[in-house]
């Protein structure tokens, strides 16, 4: 009932600031016209650019597993990601892409405390290089960004995230070094995340050479997700003298990370919303082609969203299961890792008993 509730009130945000973007016919009308007169060289070229995207996290989510002393196929490994994309873009509620990587993961692998932990690594160091990469473009760019004070306030709701975001990284690091994981609440909250985090420390802190070279994956994950939607940009030819590469990799980092706010479905609304905020304040671009370049930017993710929901109809798992079955099980072996507080690698075979 609580995800049902949850789900519903996203669907209701999401048409309600749809049907206030389109609201003006005239303005629909500009869209289409922008549209249909899009240079398919610079929307092929962010094809690509995900295609490319989604390779680096392969390799980086291969070899966090590898660490791990987990071997997966090129092949089984790239539908995996794949079938994470869909789930993340098509599935409203607490599916998400992770939770069903993680799943696939257990049965593809005898070692089950070993997904889970490279799923969440893969999660921290993805975040650890977005923080990086948007602290350095801020430090650079800070005066333009603060031009009004809408931007400067989406800015300082940007930087308060990652504020909390690493404080909790850190907190979970102390607890880890301190050995404080076992005197913890046993109904704090965040309790298994805490543990989640402090085992992962541990064997990823042993291994920092190929933690390194993960996080040096994720740089350009980033740097072509920013790119992407600068690519459709450049698919308008009125826009040509308006955009910058620059100015996309200094607004791109508050558009990706506010619109990961679970509010609406895939973002949708509140993406399109601030890239009108963003590009009309320091680019000076409309309203209508800030929706236009959000829409068609979140179209290319479809697309290879749409791909991954092709590769799932043809994949074939060791065991199917419905998506409560697949919440249920990651779950419970979360509850279990945390329960269990193991901070050593384990030996190849089953960690944890079913």
């Amino acid at each position: 009932m609580k995800k049902t509730v949850v789900t519903l009130i996203q669907i209701a945000i999401t048409v309600a600031i749809l049907a206030w973007l389109f609201r003006d016919p005239a303005r629909n009308r500009e869209m289409a016209d922008a549209v249909r007169g899009a240079d398919p060289f610079w929307i092929g070229l962010a094809v690509l650019a995900y295609g490319v995207l989604q390779g680096f996290a392969i390799a980086r989510l291969r070899i966090l597993l590898k660490v791990q002393g987990v071997t997966i196929g090129g092949a089984r490994l790239c539908a995996l990601v794949l079938i994470g994309l869909f789930f993340n873009i098509f599935m409203p509620g607490g599916t998400g892409g992770d939770v069903v990587k993680i799943f696939y993961l257990l049965k593809e692998t005898r070692r089950k405390a070993a997904a889970m932990l490279a799923v969440l690594m893969d999660r921290v160091l993805g975040l650890m290089a977005l923080i990086a990469i948007a602290s350095a473009v801020i430090f650079v760019r800070y005066d333009w960004l603060t031009q009004t004070k809408a931007t400067s306030g989406l800015l300082f709701t940007l930087l308060a995230i990652f504020g909390a975001s690493v404080g909790f990284v850190v907190i979970s690091f102390v607890i880890a070094r301190l050995g404080w994981v076992h005197k913890l609440p046993a109904r704090m909250p965040l309790r298994d995340k805490l543990v989640e985090l402090s085992v992962a420390y541990h064997q990823y802190g042993r291994a920092w050479r190929s933690s390194l070279a993960a996080f040096v994956c994720s740089l350009p994950v980033h740097f072509l997700a920013f790119g992407l939607f600068y690519c459709v940009a450049r698919a308008f030819s009125q826009l040509s003298d308006k955009v910058s590469l620059p100015d996309f990799l200094g607004i791109m980092p508050i558009v990706n990370t506010l619109a990961a706010i679970p509010i609406s479905i895939g973002g949708t609304g509140v993406r399109e919303g601030l890239f009108v905020q963003l590009l009309g304040d320091l680019c000076g671009i409309g309203a209508s082609m800030a929706t236009v370049i959000s829409l068609t930017g979140y179209l290319v993710l479809t697309l290879w969203g749409v791909l991954g929901g092709l590769v799932y109809l043809f994949y074939r798992p060791s065991e199917h299961a419905s998506l409560g079955e697949i919440r249920r099980e990651v779950a419970d072996l979360e509850h279990r890792i945390a329960e269990s507080g193991e901070t050593t690698p384990a030996a190849p075979g089953p960690e944890l008993a079913p």
